[in-house]
């Protein structure tokens, strides 16, 4: 616990360094990007103290999060995360492959609170689609997140599933298919008129690999991007000079030469 104690207390105070750094520095601020940034994990400690940071915007969280941070009761930790982040989005997925059980907890997810938004996979493992499903939810007034699209295609069935007047998500995994090899950069942007086409629709890259993937998501005109905390934890870099880099890095090379105590000569 004392460990997990201080990983968090890492994460939150090199984030207030990112606060001091964007409001004195001259040249780069983090409030200077159009996109929202999302806190993308399921460490409830972690959570909480994100909660308290200005520009984080907003939360998501999957079934592998969960996983990974060793969560034992899904219940218990959304209630707690929704208890302690009110007023900000907070995205919490069903974790059923048919959709007759998925509809079940999607409802029941959504019971939950206010600032609740469904996630609901494109899919299920069979490769049937779910638009019959995200269609039916939002137009019993869900806030939905349709999660793991990765086509134009994709983007385009989800959107015109959406109710007009109701408020969505359309996530759209550019980390993975930056992965494929595949531009996701020109897929976000041929998606974005496709999401402003529904009023209360929003477009999210998801599936972060590294820090200059919020400035691609930025440049894009994407509305949300999901930020995991091992990427947070390098923010403070955002807009360093990279000459003073160089050197940081070159100093990092000496210490640790020295503290392996090799010898060459």
């Amino acid at each position: 616990m004392r460990k997990a104690g201080r990983a968090c207390s890492g994460i939150y105070w090199s984030m207030r360094y990112i606060d001091m750094v964007y409001s004195e520095n001259n040249s780069v601020k983090i409030e200077d990007l159009k996109i929202a940034i999302y806190a993308d994990g399921a460490n409830i400690e972690k959570m909480k103290q994100m909660s308290r940071l200005s520009y984080i915007k907003g939360f998501t969280t999957n079934p592998t999060l969960m996983k990974k941070a060793g969560v034992a009761d899904y219940v218990s930790f959304a209630k707690e995360a929704l208890a302690e982040i009110p007023d900000r989005p907070v995205s919490m997925e069903v974790f059923a492959d048919d959709f007759d059980k998925m509809e079940r907890e999607a409802k029941e997810i959504a019971s939950w609170g206010e600032n609740v938004f469904v996630k609901i996979p494109v899919m299920n493992t069979k490769g049937d689609s779910a638009i019959p499903l995200i269609k039916k939810l939002s137009a019993e007034g869900l806030h939905l997140n349709v999660t793991a699209v990765f086509t134009i295609e994709q983007v385009h069935s989800v959107v015109e599933a959406f109710s007009e007047g109701t408020e969505n998500i359309v996530s759209v995994f550019a980390g993975r298919i930056l992965d494929a090899g595949v531009d996701a950069e020109e897929i976000m942007k041929q998606a974005l008129p496709i999401c402003r086409a529904k009023r209360g629709t929003k477009l999210l890259w998801a599936s972060v690999r590294e820090v200059f993937n919020i400035v691609q998501a930025d440049r894009c005109g994407a509305d949300i991007i999901t930020v995991p905390d091992e990427i947070i934890t390098k923010l403070h870099n955002f807009g360093k000079d990279l000459t003073e880099f160089s050197r940081e890095t070159v100093e990092m090379f000496v210490r640790d030469g020295k503290s392996l105590g090799f010898s060459i000569l």
